[in-house]
């Protein structure tokens, strides 16, 4: 399928993209940065057409409830204001880039970007129909985002050449993606967006 984007109707979701989250960090996706490349491409292309952009980030306190030490599942990591919670450096992210920060309250987890945000009625307000979604990880944060896009009404578009997975089970990513296929994403790569820019 070919896509063209809508400048007042298309947003394009890039999800945590952060240092913690790619190699050497403190929670890092395997080959995490692979996809900075591809994402940048997909930058480039809705900043040409003008449409919205949002990056999304995990914006923890200190003591945040998924912490391994507060009895979650995970090493701390992008804990506000640090390092590892800077967006990868290498990602191009536009001056007018609207940022999402989630998971800020020490007592509650939240994967997606939707969750506790006020993103949804913001893209509404935004006249936002349709959202592209990439980024990490294919199989917590991206799966939890095209899911609650979907379950708003939004149209959604899941960028498989521009995510990446944990898989701490083998197979979880693939698993991800069949779900968010099956709960009605559709699914896009970077060449089915070539010349293809409209208002």
């Amino acid at each position: 399928m070919r896509y063209a984007i809508r400048r007042s109707e298309d947003a394009l979701i890039i999800v945590d993209v952060q240092r913690d989250f790619c190699s050497g960090g403190a929670l890092p996706v395997p080959e995490g940065e692979k996809i900075i490349p591809t994402l940048n491409r997909y930058i480039k292309k809705f900043s040409e057409a003008g449409a919205l952009i949002i990056a999304t980030r995990d914006w923890h306190p200190p003591n945040h409830v998924s912490f391994v030490k507060y009895g979650g599942p995970w090493p701390p990591h992008c804990v506000q204001g640090t390092p590892g919670a800077e967006f990868h450096p290498d990602l191009k992210l536009p001056r007018n880039i609207k940022i999402v920060s989630k998971a800020t309250s020490a007592d509650k987890e939240a994967y997606s970007g939707f969750n506790g945000t006020g993103l949804g009625a913001e893209l509404r307000k935004a006249g936002i129909r349709r959202v592209f979604v990439g980024g990490l990880a294919t199989d917590y944060c991206v799966k939890s985002t095209v899911l609650d896009a979907l379950s708003l009404g939004f149209e959604t578009v899941l960028l498989l050449d521009a995510i990446k997975g944990v898989n701490v089970n083998p197979g979880d990513s693939e698993k991800a993606i069949n779900e968010m296929l099956k709960r009605g994403a559709r699914k896009a790569v970077i060449d089915d967006f070539q010349s293809c820019h409209s208002s």
